[in-house]
């Protein structure tokens, strides 16, 4: 099975408008508002890395309610989330794939399956006035020992190729996700889920962190003590994954810097990186570092 790259990340928030304000004062260029036919939207942040952050809103809670009960596990694991942790967080890494078909077996194979696939497809219209259908089928990954993290990967059918750099260009200088950083408090208990979940048979542990390398990003787990050392973030009481903070790849840790203090952005530097407290927007923590 080949190691799957990251294709990107989840992060409900309050709402869109909050995000896209948030995001945009910490220097990041954010592409137009879309909406899901099954009630959530998002406004996403793409990287020269090719990867992205999807700040996940809901549009209408009517739609959501009612896709959740017919079997849809998208919005049904969003509002789980929301419910235990309030509307602000990273719930889910999202896997890239060719074959969602094969992925679903072998999470079927592995018994960390969460459900059914979901597949979906929308109208993107171009400015020539033409337009397309591009389809997505996901293939969902969970641990019931973690109800407030999951996994899925994503195949994209009939996707047109299109230029997105000027959306990957960021005055705050970043150019893709470095490490993306769990908690738990045996980080050692969930690597056979995060194994499943990359494709990736060779892990890093020791007692206190666990690292798993995507084909382009680092997971790392972290308990407690490290988690606080690094961030400065206290880790939940309760067992189970937690998504706590995305680590970014920048070009010049000065130019972002900057761009911070211009902005009046609250941040500390700790060891090589620049963090920033979480904000309403933003989902979880987010560092820097190049």
């Amino acid at each position: 099975m080949p190691v799957r790259p990251i294709d990107h990340l989840v992060l409900p928030v309050t709402d869109i408008a909050t995000a896209r304000a948030r995001l945009a004062r910490l220097g990041f260029t954010v592409a137009a508002d879309a909406r899901h036919p099954f009630g959530t939207e998002n406004a996403c942040v793409f990287f020269a890395d090719k990867t992205y952050l999807e700040p996940l809103g809901v549009a209408s809670e009517e739609e959501a309610s009612a896709s959740a009960k017919s079997g849809n596990q998208f919005v049904a694991r969003d509002a789980a989330f929301r419910f235990r942790n309030g509307p602000e967080g990273l719930s889910a890494i999202v896997m890239g794939t060719d074959d969602a078909d094969a992925d679903h077996a072998i999470f079927k194979a592995e018994g960390i399956s969460a459900g059914d696939q979901l597949t979906f497809s929308r109208v993107m219209k171009f400015p020539d006035g033409s337009e397309i259908t591009p389809s997505f089928k996901l293939s969902f990954a969970a641990d019931l020992r973690a109800p407030d993290f999951f996994a899925f990967t994503c195949q994209r059918i009939n996707m047109p190729s299109s230029d997105r750099s000027a959306l990957e260009k960021h005055a705050n200088g970043v150019i893709g996700i470095r490490t993306v950083v769990l908690s738990e408090q045996e980080p050692l208990d969930f690597s056979a889920y995060l194994q499943a979940v990359t494709g990736q048979e060779n892990v890093a542990d020791d007692l206190d962190v666990l690292v798993v390398k995507s084909a382009n990003t680092d997971i790392m787990v972290f308990d407690p003590l490290e988690l606080r050392l690094l961030f400065g973030l206290s880790m939940s009481a309760e067992r189970g994954l937690r998504g706590e903070a995305v680590v970014f790849k920048v070009s010049d840790i000065r130019v972002t810097e900057r761009v911070l203090v211009e902005a009046g952005i609250l941040h500390l530097k700790s060891r090589s990186m620049i963090v920033v407290p979480h904000e309403p927007g933003q989902g979880v923590l987010f560092a820097f570092s190049e």
